[in-house]
């Protein structure tokens, strides 16, 4: 079994190219999440990847405020940050015990953020008309333990309805249809 900083390794490397792809005429656009177009979900993107660096090493953190982090070269920030957070779940002892800031495993914590990392990673994609393969390695480690916390991720509405998968669906589509995604969303047509 991978540890948690190998898999958001392999995460990063696969967001990293997206967020990178993304024009600032796209920042406007809608997005999977109805609730956040581009650059608002470039920001709750930006904001869980600071905030679970904290929860790396096992502090409270406030998830009640997103500042704005789409400024400047926020592409490149956005890599810089990616790295730290993969230094931070590698660090000694950070998959073992209990995150301090949510009360869970820290592993169960690690997949959070791994699997924020890369559904959304796939939501900023479909809606700037990119490419996006996860990295399989995280896909294999998210799909069960997102399957196993679909039912408390809903009473707290940070997972949607389930939607049917398609026939013949990959581990990542019925990942993303259990997080209440349809995995062959596409953008509005202007």
């Amino acid at each position: 079994m991978k540890t948690i900083s190998e898999l958001l390794e392999g995460a990063a490397a696969k967001a990293g190219p997206v967020v990178r792809g993304i024009g600032d005429d796209q920042l406007s656009r809608a997005t999977p999440c109805s609730e956040y177009d581009v650059r608002a979900l470039l920001n709750h993107l930006f904001g869980v990847v600071a905030n679970f660096q904290v929860l790396a090493a096992k502090e409270p953190v406030d998830f009640s405020r997103t500042p704005e982090f789409v400024t400047g070269d926020w592409r490149g920030r956005f890599g810089d940050e990616t790295a730290l957070l993969v230094k931070a779940w590698a660090e000694p002892g950070t998959e073992e015990g209990v995150s301090g800031g949510m009360g869970l495993p820290a592993r169960t914590v690690g997949l959070m953020v791994l699997g924020d990392l890369t559904v959304h990673a796939w939501d900023l994609a479909r809606a700037t008309g990119q490419d996006f393969t996860p990295d399989p390695d995280s896909v294999a480690e998210m799909e069960p333990a997102f399957a196993e916390m679909a039912p408390q991720a809903r009473k707290m509405g940070v997972f949607g309805e389930a939607f049917p998968p398609p026939p013949g669906a990959t581990a990542f589509e019925r990942m993303l249809a259990g997080t209440g995604r349809d995995p062959g969303w596409s953008p509005p047509r202007p």
